[in-house]
């Protein structure tokens, strides 16, 4: 299965709802905390300049925040990204 990380803020409602379709899913994932300026800034990086959260990548796919992965879910695609 593909490493999956998530870029957070702990009072994020998206964060929660995309933390909780991951474990749905039974994904595990590494959440990384924003509240530090050098990995929100990692972030924003490797997030192609997104700022908000969260940002979510499986392998070295930015898949996108919230509705970006609830959308790839819908459309089928979230399992054969996660599948490798």
């Amino acid at each position: 299965m593909a490493k999956v990380e998530i870029y957070t803020t702990p009072t994020c409602p998206y964060c929660h709802a995309a933390k909780a379709l991951l474990a749905e899913k039974n994904v595990d994932y590494t959440e990384i905390s924003v509240l530090d300026p050098a990995l929100r800034e990692t972030m924003t990086e490797r997030a192609h300049g997104r700022r908000t959260v969260p940002q979510i990548f499986v392998g070295d796919v930015h898949v996108g925040g919230y509705d970006d992965l609830a959308a790839l879910e819908r459309q089928g695609g979230l399992d054969p990204l996660l599948a490798g």
